[in-house]
């Protein structure tokens, strides 16, 4: 694949690893709509990407992302509709349904400030990493609004109720130790240690099977608002879809190697690829 060159996003690619990098450090990483545009693009180009085995989205120096550009994104467009609504379109595109969609593993490694329009993206990740000094916040109410676009709602699946509202009528901040000890993160890590603990986790996902992680992921987020009959009947239909288009047979191969051959145990970890 040939890589593109944006004015707002980063990528770089390492060992499997694509690094996803909100880039525009003067702003603290805030969205401007071009960033939306960019990051659609972005996410378009990874879907399909062999060497993208991993994503992770970080922000360029000290910051994740301060929320959505309130002089580039709000102010600027006050006036001009059809830009507005390109804007939103993208936003929503690329925040939630590409990256809630991807196809392969998705990593938040929270840096730094992560503020309002952020927690959307940092949601729709699978797994967040968040250093133990960034800083949260749902700061709208500071200046007069809720949490809008899709951050009401997304902070009702990931926060509890309590704290959710706490910091939404508040507009207290949080830092990532205490993110993880509300499950908003995965955990938290000494600033110095996130790349390297970032890395280890992408390796360890890397050992899985690419079609079993990506239909985990589609069963899990599609379930979550299912009744348990048709939750069932879905799970059972993509059971077999999995083992139909699996090109790996995982299924088969870790049946065999545990029951057959003895090699290893399935509790503990993950059957050998290559043989």
């Amino acid at each position: 694949m040939v890589q593109k060159v944006y004015k707002t996003v980063k990528v770089e690619k390492e060992n499997g690893i694509t690094w996803v990098i909100l880039n525009r450090p003067e702003k603290r990483n805030a969205m401007s709509p071009q960033l939306h545009f960019e990051m659609v693009d972005v996410l378009v180009e990874l879907e399909s990407d062999d060497e993208t085995r991993v994503l992770v989205l970080t922000g360029a120096g000290d910051s994740w992302c301060a929320g959505q550009d309130l002089k580039e994104f709000f102010r600027e467009l006050d006036d001009k509709p059809v830009e507005r609504r390109r804007a939103e379109w993208a936003t929503h595109e690329w925040r939630w349904r590409s990256l809630l969609t991807f196809p392969k593993p998705t990593i938040a490694m929270v840096n730094g400030y992560c503020f309002g329009g952020a927690f959307t993206q940092l949601i729709a990740c699978d797994i967040a990493i968040a250093a133990e000094d960034a800083i949260f916040g749902l700061s709208e109410i500071n200046f007069g609004i809720f949490p809008g676009g899709l951050v009401s709602r997304v902070i009702a699946d990931a926060m509890s109720y309590r704290d959710a509202l706490y910091y939404s009528l508040t507009g207290d901040t949080f830092d990532g130790k205490q993110a993880a000890e509300m499950r908003l993160v995965t955990f938290a890590v000494p600033r110095e240690k996130l790349r390297e603990e970032t890395v280890k986790l992408c390796q360890k996902l890397m050992e899985k099977n690419p079609a079993a992680l990506r239909a985990t992921k589609e069963v899990f987020k599609t379930c979550r608002t299912m009744d348990y009959a048709l939750a069932e009947e879905y799970i059972s239909a993509k059971i077999i879809a999995l083992q139909a288009t699996d090109p790996e047979k995982g299924r088969n191969k870790g049946i065999d190697q545990f029951v057959k051959e003895k090699k290893y145990r399935p509790g503990l970890e993950s059957y050998d690829r290559d043989a």
